[in-house]
């Protein structure tokens, strides 16, 4: 069984393209968001993470984002998020 976790870092970044160098961080994204756990389970079967604005539905095993809202508004195209682990607090 996967543990879920307490809290991850969404990265908001411009859609991946080739020779990019590394993953993302916080300081390159367009916009980032640390968000918690809500205890929730969301429409897409996996648990539900909200915080500064953004609402995400995360498979904790891959760390695919399932669903996803900034300011509750879908991803316009071209962009795209990375699910990173939270900065130790």
């Amino acid at each position: 069984m996967t543990t879920v976790p307490p809290r991850f870092e969404i990265l908001l970044v411009a859609e991946f393209t080739e020779g990019d160098e590394g993953p993302p961080t916080a300081a390159n994204a367009l916009r980032s968001a640390l968000v918690e756990a809500t205890g929730e389970t969301g429409a897409s079967g996996y648990p539900h993470y909200a915080g500064s604005g953004m609402e995400a539905d995360i498979d904790p095993e891959t760390r695919t984002v399932e669903a996803l809202l900034i300011d509750g508004y879908e991803v316009d195209y071209g962009l795209s998020v990375r699910v990173v682990d939270a900065p130790a607090v």
